[in-house]
């Protein structure tokens, strides 16, 4: 969950090309799904209860904007978390973002439903988006952006072989202050 308590501070972190994967599978009773019309509700539920979105309709709109225009791509690159029942709780966006007229590949939008956290589904949901990353686009540099707010993201990510950078200006970010992110963080790290 995000922990708006603590001041924000925009992060960007960088997989190198080469790092493994580590293997966190899923739990029993959960699958992968990809992205079919219609999971973009679902989508916008995940992202609103996990706290990055205050409303779902906010969630809904910023997909249908950013995503739908790129169906075809959704279908292969937007994976989901499903329980037994059919209920999508996670959720990744094997993506891409320029930087500059560089095209790189970006993991986007991860998250866990609230209610469903804790369990391991994120890492497992991280771990899929990668390899699916890398099946699509090859074994490149791989980034993200998150916050200060998702300190535990951020262990997780670096648990997956994401470290932090202090490289500005990727994917459109201009915001990276490492400096004080760091600061901030220094007492969550693990």
């Amino acid at each position: 969950m995000i922990d708006k308590s603590i001041p924000y501070v925009d992060i960007l972190m960088k997989r190198e090309a080469g790092a493994p994967i580590p293997n966190f599978p899923l739990p029993g009773g959960y699958r992968f799904v990809l992205f079919q019309e219609g999971d973009e509700t679902e989508w916008a539920e995940i992202e609103s209860t996990a706290g990055e979105f205050d409303r779902g309709v906010d969630a809904l709109a910023y997909f249908q904007k950013n995503f739908m225009p790129y169906r075809e791509e959704l279908a292969r690159r937007c994976t989901f978390v499903e329980t037994a029942e059919g209920e999508k709780v996670a959720t990744c966006t094997a993506w891409w973002s320029y930087t500059g007229e560089r095209r790189d590949p970006w993991l986007h939008w991860i998250a866990v439903k609230a209610g469903y956290q804790g369990l391991g589904l994120g890492k497992s949901v991280v771990a899929e988006g990668m390899r699916r990353m890398i099946a699509i686009e090859g074994d490149r540099d791989m980034y993200l952006h998150t916050q200060t707010w998702s300190y535990k993201a951020v262990n997780i990510y670096r648990k997956m072989g994401f470290e932090i950078t202090r490289e500005k200006g990727l994917g459109g970010y201009d915001t990276n202050d490492y400096d004080k992110a760091m600061e901030i963080l220094k007492p969550f790290l693990r």
